[in-house]
């Protein structure tokens, strides 16, 4: 593998978020080099649901979305590859008035943002969703939301990058960050050293080890989402939808994407324990769809080191991609719910089945960030479930905070500082 010997900024992950900021890093004509220990857009970024929402989100998420809309819709032909974006809508049906209650008071947000949300009546979800056996007694829509495929989106963006001059090295782990007088200096991979006076560790579910081993401590844990695709079916609506027992995305091949509506496996390890406090709003507030489980992750994550030399194969060389079995058991579960709600879809031929680790952060908002520990290092990681529709925005983001062309309104909420206190 012919490494660079020196580049203006050095990438450590592959999935939407590494590559965006690598196309746009490019862009901006800075000298970049993204190392991927596996393969491009390996694991969740080509592992997730493919919505690409503004309704629901956090706060501090809203303007970068809205920035990631604008850039999804022109992203096909400015990079002239097809990403499978299409602003189709999204719809949150609720079975409860509190469910309800909190789709209204989040419409006050969209009126901040002047988001074309809006409150569907009973009435209206049956225009929309004719033959359903669905009992929903409203529903939050946002007609401009959208969705895109995955694997073709973060491909696409990392030929993108490669034809502006990235340097995009697959099979290539990061063993670790050099410094010189106290900044970055440089980063060995297994393959060699790059000088370097910048990292982005966009590392996702791998992040908070690969920190760790530098003495950063990102509180970061990671659930399990499981997936099934469907062959080819009826139409049921083009808005990608979700509801307490099923979400699911129309693909452009004619099936769909599905998955549980609120059924989330919080695998226990080490960290678990390790970072209870900071997690321990969000477990209570979220309680009623997770779902905490012991298994062998746990005597896995024990046994991994958490620290290594530069001349040592590091865990990220051990597992190139983290290909995690689904659940089988939740699957059925959603299968079932889609059948029963949409009488169309009896029957439907599922063809494919995965799941994916999601990189979660105390507050579900992602850090994207430098690091004062460590000048010159920088993160963009913690997506929470919410990275691939945000990511082009991000990447974008996070090449603007290196390259010092972002205001501190766009980056402040974001901050790493946030998880010291």
């Amino acid at each position: 593998m012919d490494l660079p010997s020196k580049v203006d900024v050095v990438i450590i992950g592959a999935g939407i978020v590494g590559t965006s900021a690598a196309y746009y890093l490019a862009k901006m004509g800075v000298s970049v080099a993204l190392c991927e220990k596996g393969l491009i857009g390996g694991e969740q970024s080509s592992r997730n649901w493919g919505f690409v929402r503004q309704q629901g989100r956090d706060p501090a998420e809203i303007p970068l979305i809205i920035r990631s809309m604008q850039i999804w819709k022109g992203l096909s032909n400015e990079i002239d590859e097809d990403v499978g974006f299409k602003q189709s809508g999204t719809l949150y049906l609720a079975n409860t008035e509190h469910q309800l209650s909190n789709y209204e008071a989040w419409l006050e947000y969209a009126k901040q943002y002047q988001i074309d949300t809006k409150i569907l009546s009973k009435a209206e979800i049956a225009d929309k969703l004719p033959n359903t056996t669905g009992n929903w007694i409203g529903a939050l829509t946002t007609p401009s939301d959208g969705r895109a495929e995955p694997i073709m989106a973060t491909d696409a963006i990392s030929r993108a990058a490669e034809r502006l001059g990235a340097f995009i090295f697959k099979g290539c782990a990061v063993r670790g960050v050099e410094c010189s007088g106290g900044n970055v200096s440089g980063v060995v991979t297994e393959h060699g050293s790059i000088q370097t006076n910048a990292v982005l560790c966009a590392a996702g579910a791998w992040s908070s080890l690969f920190c760790g081993r530098h003495g950063i401590e990102l509180p970061q844990l990671k659930v399990r989402s499981s997936v099934f695709k469907t062959a080819p079916a009826p139409l049921i609506s083009e808005h990608s939808i979700w509801c307490k027992d099923v979400a699911l995305r129309r693909r452009l091949d004619g099936g769909y994407t599905v998955a549980h509506g609120s059924a989330t496996e919080v695998p226990l390890v080490p960290d678990t324990f390790r970072w209870f406090k900071k997690f321990l709003p969000s477990l209570k507030s979220e309680k009623d769809r997770l779902r905490i489980r012991i298994d062998g992750r746990f005597f896995k994550e024990m046994t991994t080191p958490k620290k290594w030399n530069d001349n040592s194969v590091t865990p990220f060389e051990l597992e190139r991609v983290n290909d995690i079995q689904p659940n089988k058991s939740i699957l059925k579960e959603a299968s079932k719910s889609l059948q029963k709600l949409f009488p169309q879809l009896r029957g439907i031929q599922i063809i494919e089945e995965w799941a994916g680790l999601i990189d979660v952060t105390p507050d579900a908002v992602p850090v994207i960030s430098s690091v004062s520990e460590m000048p010159g290092f920088y993160l963009a990681t913690g997506f929470s479930g919410h990275g691939f529709g945000i990511g082009p925005g991000a990447g974008e983001l996070a090449a603007k905070m290196i390259t010092g062309s972002s205001n501190n309104d766009e980056i402040a909420p974001f901050s790493f500082n946030r998880f010291k206190f």
